[in-house]
């Protein structure tokens, strides 16, 4: 009896307009910026939270399908299995190779970064480098930053010869930073951010042209990619109230911040 009293007491005594929450899953290129995002929204919205996880572009686009989350976060196109989804652009990026920065490598070209990753070549010294081992450092399955690199040098996921494999940017950017013998490849954004707190990695261009938001935001870096949030074609009004702040240009300061490149609004959706 006094268990279901307690019971009655603390239903009566909920809030009635208690907050709405907002899931958000998938890229983790994307979440970090869409965290901060989310934290913008919230002070301006107080019934809304915004609960951010990550897992990789595929969980984001499975979880938005589903229903699972309320919104999708992902740092590549949909392709033509996905088209029953719609992806909201809200920033670009660029995929970068990088070095540890004591290794004396200033460039590779394509067909060489081709050569490293299906193992046809495996000692620095045959471009250019130290005669020592080069361990390759790959992304996970299921991460988008993998699904643009392999589609960008066209080879398959099972081509590659890798020593190590890493999930998200971060862990990418910690591999190389503590092994000078490693090459691996992140979010542009990431390897910025990673230099300008004092990690030793080097961003190598791409065919010639720097990896820079600039670069990106011009056009002229060759490997880049939209950052998109992903609904169904319905996504319900709590949702759609999200991606415009998120595509607005009252977020473009934490865009830039992340060395992202905000987009304009002819180019959204």
């Amino acid at each position: 009896m006094l268990r279901g009293t307690l019971t009655g007491l603390l239903v009566s005594c909920t809030p009635s307009n208690t907050s709405e929450t907002l899931v958000l899953t998938g890229s983790s290129t994307v979440a970090p910026l869409v965290s901060e995002i989310g934290q913008r929204y919230e002070s301006q919205q107080s019934d809304i939270q915004v609960d951010v996880q990550t897992g990789g572009s595929s969980r984001g686009i499975a979880d938005a399908r589903s229903g699972v989350a309320d919104i999708g976060m992902a740092s590549r196109d949909l392709t033509a299995d996905e088209q029953d989804l719609t992806a909201h652009i809200i920033a670009r990026d660029g995929i970068t190779v990088i070095l540890h920065d004591a290794n004396p490598i200033t460039s590779l070209t394509d067909a060489e970064i081709m050569d490293i990753y299906t193992g046809e070549i495996d000692n620095w010294q045959e471009v250019g480098g130290e005669d020592t081992s080069i361990v390759v450092v790959n992304k996970a399955d299921g991460r988008a930053t993998l699904d643009v690199f392999l589609n960008y040098f066209d080879l398959d996921s099972g081509e590659i010869d890798a020593d190590i494999v890493i999930g998200d940017n971060t862990q990418g950017l910690k591999t190389v930073a503590g092994n000078p013998q490693a090459i691996g490849y992140i979010s542009i954004g990431t390897a910025q951010a990673g230099v300008e707190q004092g990690e030793p990695i080097r961003l190598l261009p791409i065919q010639g042209v720097a990896a820079s938001a600039e670069n990106v935001a011009n056009g002229t870096f060759p490997l880049a990619r939209s950052l998109s949030l992903i609904t169904s074609d319905n996504p319900s009004d709590a949702a759609q109230a999200f991606i415009d702040f998120a595509q607005s240009d009252a977020v473009h300061d934490l865009i830039e911040a992340q060395n992202f490149v905000p987009v304009n609004q002819r180019s959204r959706d």
